[in-house]
C-alpha cells in the first residue's frame, strides 16, 4: 500500500505537469462548457417552456455533469497516447506499482476538473444560477460530481489502453459527445418519447444531473421517473460504484499485462 501511495503521488505529479505544459487543452476544456452555457442558455432557453433564467438554473448542473462525463474522452486519449508513444512500456519496465500509473492519471484528472469547474460556476452565477440548498448539500453535490468524474476517467483509461492508438482514441472519444444528448443534462426527459425517455433516465448522466439539481435546490426530482432518477443521490452513487468496480480492475490489469 505504501508503494502504491508513493508511486501514485509521483505519477500524479507527472500528470499535473503534463496538464501544465499543455495550456491549450486546459483553455479549451474550461471555455467549452462556458460557451455551451451561454449558447444553450440564451438560444435554447428561449425555445423551451421554461423562462430563460429558470432554464439556465436547470442547465448549469447538467453542464457540470456533462463536463464530468468527458473523463471518458480525456482518460482514453491520454492513456492511448502514452501507449502509442511508448511511455507506458517504459513505466512498465520500472519498479513501479502497476496500479500507480492509472491511479495517478485518474486523480490528476479530478484535480484539473475541480479547478476547471470554477469558471463555469462563476459564469453560471453571472447568468442567474443560484445555490438554493444548504452549504452541506452544495458540498455534497460537488463531491458527487468529482466522484463521477473519477469513475468515468477509469472507464476512459481502460478504453485507451484497449485501443492503444491516440488517433483511434480521439475519434472514439468524440463519440462520447452523444452521451449527454441522450440524458436530461440539457432538457427535461419527461417530454421525450417513451422508449427514449427510458434510455435517457437509465443514462448515468441523468441520475447525477438530477442529484445535483436536487442538492443545489435548482429543480425538484421528477415524478414517475426510472429508479436512478427518482432516487438521484442513491442512483448516482450506485452508478459510480458500478463504473469503479468494473473499470478500475480492468484498467489496472490491462496496464499490468500490456497487450496480452
Amino acid at each position: 500500500m505504501s508503494s502504491l501511495v508513493y508511486d501514485g503521488t509521483a505519477m500524479l505529479g507527472r500528470q499535473l505537469r503534463r496538464a501544465r505544459n499543455n495550456p491549450g487543452l486546459l483553455i479549451l476544456t474550461q471555455t467549452m462548457p462556458v460557451t455551451m452555457l451561454l449558447f444553450f442558455g440564451y438560444v435554447f432557453g428561449s425555445a423551451l417552456a421554461m423562462p430563460g433564467e429558470e432554464y439556465r438554473s436547470f442547465l448549469v448542473p447538467g453542464l457540470l455533469v456533462a463536463t464530468a462525463a468527458n473523463g471518458i474522452m480525456t482518460g482514453m486519449f491520454q492513456a492511448a497516447q502514452d501507449v502509442h508513444r511508448g511511455v507506458t512500456d517504459r513505466f512498465r519496465a520500472l519498479p513501479v506499482s502497476r496500479a500507480a500509473v492509472p491511479l495517478g492519471q485518474a486523480v490528476a484528472d479530478v484535480v484539473v476538473t475541480a479547478a476547471g469547474t470554477v469558471p463555469l460556476l462563476l459564469v453560471g452565477l453571472a447568468v442567474g444560477w443560484r445555490i438554493e440548498g444548504s452549504v452541506p448539500q452544495a458540498l455534497g453535490a460537488l463531491g458527487l460530481l468529482l466522484l463521477f468524474r473519477f469513475a468515468t476517467t477509469w472507464a476512459g483509461i481502460f478504453l485507451g489502453l484497449l485501443t492503444r492508438n491516440e488517433e483511434a482514441a480521439g475519434q472514439l472519444g468524440g463519440a462520447t459527445f452523444l452521451l449527454p444528448l441522450l440524458s436530461n443534462a440539457y432538457i427535461p426527459a419527461d417530454g421525450l418519447p417513451g422508449w427514449l425517455r427510458t434510455v435517457a433516465e437509465w443514462n448515468p448522466i441523468s441520475a447525477v444531473a438530477t442529484a445535483l439539481r436536487d442538492l443545489f435546490g435548482n429543480a425538484p426530482v421528477p415524478e414517475g421517473a426510472a429508479w436512478p432518477v427518482a432516487h438521484p443521490v442513491a442512483g448516482s452513487l450506485a452508478w459510480c460504484a458500478v463504473l469503479l468496480a468494473v473499470f478500475t480492475p480492468l484498467a489496472a490489469r490491462r496496464y499490468a499485462h500490456g497487450g496480452r
